[in-house]
């Protein structure tokens, strides 16, 4: 596996991302959408997972307007603070078009087959469904994505299979929530749903208050799978 910091261009700049590259090529790649943390040690993580599994692994800076190069931790009152502020101030709509950027740039990528998907944590859950309704990524996962049921009204765009994550106790995804998201896209065939009924937020966070490793483990083995079937 190698690892480097690189620049995805944009339309109006650069945006920092965390590239790791696995060690066989040609291969699928993956979008590893951040959480409201910037892209942390946890997000390093996740990347450095996937390319051990034979994914090329992405994760771009989406704060990179308000402020590049965020990196902490949700070990403080004042990172969550930080985090929430920067959170309240992102441009989903910006986001997205990042995101549409970081994808065809991926699929120009020498080692990547052309195959790309996307897989997002809390915020980056919400900007991974709406990967599946906005753009033609291969495949797309979301865990405990917050807000998507503000965004139903794009299910009827999703074209290519879509997983979800849903904690049951979720604080950030009240159980109503939860509900419409379940009736919104219960009859789409591309969509699979999966609930873990005693876990909170953030569960998959390894080091994070609610992680839990039994859950993690089973979401994180779903996931690997999906991509391994839609980005082979």
């Amino acid at each position: 596996m190698q690892t480097r910091n690189i620049k995805v261009a944009l339309r109006d700049g650069e945006m920092g991302a965390y590239l790791a590259l696995p060690d066989r090529a040609p291969a699928g790649a993956i979008i590893a959408i951040m959480e409201i943390w910037g892209v942390n040690d946890t997000m390093r993580h996740h990347a450095h997972e996937f390319a051990q599994a034979g994914f090329l692994c992405l994760v771009p800076d989406l704060f990179w307007r308000q402020e590049p190069g965020i990196q902490i931790t949700d070990k403080t009152q004042e990172e969550w603070n930080k985090a929430f502020s920067l959170y309240q101030g992102f441009n989903v709509e910006k986001g997205v078009d990042d995101l549409k950027a970081t994808l065809a740039a991926l699929r120009k990528h020498p080692v990547c087959t052309g195959k790309v998907g996307s897989v997002g944590y809390c915020l980056g859950g919400k900007l991974a469904y709406l990967m599946a309704t906005r753009t033609d990524a291969d495949a797309n996962v979301g865990y405990y994505g917050v807000g998507i049921q503000d965004s139903l009204g794009e299910a009827k765009n999703i074209k290519k299979a879509l997983m979800l994550h849903v904690a049951a106790k979720d604080q950030f995804v009240p159980p109503e929530a939860q509900a419409k998201i379940k009736e919104a896209l219960k009859s789409n065939s591309l969509v699979t749903i999966h609930g873990y009924a005693e876990q909170d937020h953030a569960f998959a966070r390894v080091g994070g208050q609610h992680y839990d490793k039994t859950a993690a483990d089973q979401a994180n083995g779903r996931t690997a799978e999906f991509f391994k079937k839609h980005l082979a």
